[in-house]
């Protein structure tokens, strides 16, 4: 069965954290992977991280990363200098993350996040742009075997890929094995035309996968088609990990950032929904 994880930001209000008290915590809760910001990888000691690399493995616990560039990273930019500190950010974060063993690195990778089509702008251009500088960070993922897996959000988010035949189209075009999709049912809901063909499309190229309930709530407890998705699962043998990622409180960088505007916890625990959370992702797979 697939490995199940949650987003450490279900219970943090900014994105930079000390990531190391939620492992143990989500052993606890049921969960085998516990997902955290990749750029706070970057920015960490050797010390720090061969701190977070034990407390992984002294729980069981795979760690996988997300993040949605900043602008200055924006490797998508007609400058020519934001591409460049854009691709020495991602070789740099290969690095830091294939050290402590770490294998899938998710998100806005291929540009920023979030990210309006500049006025004028011609966006065949700017993924023409995002494609080669994604060429050039493939040496340095191979080397320490990391896999960047494209996310595919919706169009409110980003521009450069919001289907997964687009995303699909991506992946061919760098061509390397260290590039992969990153499916997400909340964005899949607003874009795809069927959860299951989505997923029948990635499956030559799905590396990662993201769940969470049409308003972002933890799994069961909205109408998002889990049937219909986790069939489609099965059905094309994906194996990789289930991360979910639900954001259910106001206020801080998360909550500004995914436009969390009302509070959503409506007064529950929200160690006792993740646990829930994970029983029914678990029941669903079967």
């Amino acid at each position: 069965m697939n490995k199940v994880g949650i987003y450490y930001a279900y219970w943090t209000s900014e994105w930079d954290a000390d990531f190391v008290p939620f492992i143990p915590k989500v052993k606890k809760l049921g969960f085998d992977v516990l997902e955290v910001n990749a750029g706070t990888i970057v920015t960490m000691s050797k010390a720090e991280r061969d701190r977070l690399q034990k407390a992984a493995a002294d729980e069981g616990i795979e760690l996988t990363f997300c993040i949605g560039l900043p602008a200055q990273y924006d490797v998508a930019s007609n400058d020519l200098a934001v591409r460049s500190a854009g691709v020495k950010f991602l070789q740099e974060m290969a690095g830091a993350i294939g050290s402590i063993g770490g294998k899938i690195i998710g998100g806005i990778v291929y540009s920023s996040w979030p990210g309006k089509l500049p006025v004028g702008a011609d966006r065949r251009q700017l993924i023409d742009n995002s494609v080669a500088s994604m060429k050039q960070v493939m040496p340095a993922a191979a080397d320490v075997g990391v896999t960047f897996c494209m996310e595919v959000v919706n169009r409110f988010e980003q521009y450069v890929m919001n289907t997964a035949a687009e995303a699909v189209d991506y992946v061919k075009r760098v061509d390397s094995p260290n590039c992969r999709v990153l499916l997400d049912c909340f964005h899949m809901n607003i874009e795809e035309d069927s959860l299951a063909d989505a997923i029948r499309t990635a499956a030559p190229y799905l590396g990662h996968f993201h769940i969470g309930e049409t308003n972002r709530r933890p799994p069961g407890r909205g109408r998002m088609a889990w049937g219909e998705l986790f069939g489609a699962l099965k059905e094309v043998g994906y194996r990789g990990a289930i991360s979910m990622e639900p954001f259910v409180a106001p206020g801080g960088q998360v909550g500004r950032d995914i436009s969390v505007y009302r509070d959503l916890r409506d007064g529950r625990d929200l160690d006792a929904e993740a646990a829930a959370a994970a029983t029914f992702v678990r029941n669903g797979l079967k």
